[in-house]
């Protein structure tokens, strides 16, 4: 296994999201919709953190397992996951070797939150979507999401303010480099009443996957169907205004 880059900031990864176990209805709605018409039971979170979404799929009767490259973040998991009175597979496995760890074909296969821009290059990333691919039953689908979308990295800005509470904030400081290439920084603050504190960690994404970059490289591995939203709420993908980016694709 490679160096674990989420060490030191799994424990605070799920400041995102707030509660372990709390979902925006919008995103489970959609998350319901996609599973019904497309008949998936068995889900495959193959990037899956700290198990945010394994709860998510799990609450909507999936049969779930989850998968990760790094043991940090499936610490948590595990930590998060017997919390909620929950036990959910989890297997530390790098995404681009899925058939080498998973025998009976799944559903649905995801892989969010950006995850698939953790590959050094397109040549790993066709080889990621490959693998996902090759663990699919016909007729199963591949998720992929990210809030990076055509319009922020036209726009670039600098500072983008992802969680803001009473008592915490965390900030992205994003250097943005060619060939679609970034690095972010995330900036965590806490200022509650009794202290202040700030943490910092940052990682870098070789190769950030827009639109187009995502529809060729799901050909090049063999999907056939594909969809692109850019909300929850099933909007179509504008590359001019939308500011999160969900691919689904149909083996």
């Amino acid at each position: 296994m490679t160096d674990d880059l989420y060490a030191g900031f799994a424990e605070r990864y799920d400041l995102f999201f707030g509660h372990f176990g709390e979902h925006d209805a919008t995103q489970v709605e959609f998350y319901r919709r996609l599973m019904a018409e497309n008949r998936v039971q068995r889900v495959l979170d193959c990037a899956c953190g700290t198990g945010h979404d394994l709860h998510l799929f799990h609450s909507l009767g999936g049969e779930v397992t989850g998968n990760d490259i790094s043991e940090a973040m499936l610490a948590q998991a595990r930590k998060n996951l017997a919390g909620a009175g929950l036990q959910i597979p989890l297997r530390q496995v790098d995404y681009r070797e899925l058939p080498r760890h998973f025998r009976r074909p799944f559903d649905a296969v995801l892989c969010l939150s950006t995850s698939i821009a953790h590959m050094p290059n397109e040549a790993e990333v066709l080889r990621a979507l490959l693998s996902m691919r090759s663990v699919l039953r016909d007729g199963g689908i591949v998720v992929l999401s990210q809030g990076t979308s055509d319009r922020q990295w036209r726009e670039k800005p600098r500072f983008i303010l992802a969680v803001n509470t009473p008592d915490f904030s965390r900030l992205f400081v994003i250097d943005y480099y060619a060939e679609h290439s970034a690095r972010y920084n995330v900036v965590d603050i806490f200022h509650s009443a009794e202290s202040a504190e700030m943490q910092t960690w940052s990682t870098d994404y070789a190769r950030i996957l827009l639109r187009d970059d995502q529809e060729r490289l799901l050909k090049a591995a063999g999907f056939r169907a594909m969809e692109f939203y850019g909300t929850y709420q099933f909007d179509p993908y504008d590359k001019e205004t939308s500011q999160r980016l969900i691919a689904v694709a149909h083996k």
